[in-house]
């Protein structure tokens, strides 16, 4: 979509142009206004950057430096960011919900899924000893009888299993 008197690369440049002048020093005024919230604050950036695209006639250099009209509508936005928020009703983490005392089995049904999907990346042998020791319940003694190795070939397995197991849950974002 071109608008009057620019091209489809006069739209890339200028907008890069303005990315790169300006962005570095709005981020940093804006932090200041969103009180460190850099996901607040990058998002008035790219809304003041963007207002500066649609007023072409603002980057005329004739009209001056463009900064100080870019930190005008920086901070008028930041504002209506803020009014916005006030007006709705506050979020509610997951923590409120604990409170509450509900429990959906979200969370239950999470943790089964990312052990399961990390199981899958185990090595057959590492992921059988580890079904029949952890999750079948049964004892090294049990589970060497059950598949037809020495015990301490299970015991060896299930060490070099959980590790695995660990490393892949690591990966996905579980820790300890």
């Amino acid at each position: 979509m071109s608008r009057v008197g620019f091209t489809g690369s006069d739209d890339d440049a200028t907008l890069r142009r303005l990315w790169d002048e300006h962005a570095g020093p709005l981020l940093a005024f804006v932090l200041r206004l969103t009180g460190g919230d850099r996901g607040r604050a990058e998002d008035v950036v790219q809304e003041t950057l963007l207002q500066a695209w649609r007023h072409p006639e603002v980057l005329d250099p004739a009209r001056g430096p463009v900064r100080p009209w870019l930190l005008t509508v920086a901070r008028r936005v930041a504002i209506d960011h803020y009014r916005a928020r006030q007006a709705r009703p506050s979020e509610v983490g997951d923590e409120g919900l604990a409170d509450l005392g509900i429990d959906d089995g979200i969370d239950e049904a999470l943790e089964r899924w990312l052990v399961s999907d990390a199981l899958a990346t185990l090595a057959p042998a590492h992921r059988e000893a580890l079904l029949h020791t952890y999750y079948a319940g049964r004892t090294v003694t049990e589970a060497a009888t059950v598949l037809g190795i020495p015990v301490g070939t299970v015991k060896s397995r299930v060490f070099y299993g959980l590790r695995a197991l660990k490393l892949a849950l690591e990966e996905r974002g579980v820790t300890t």
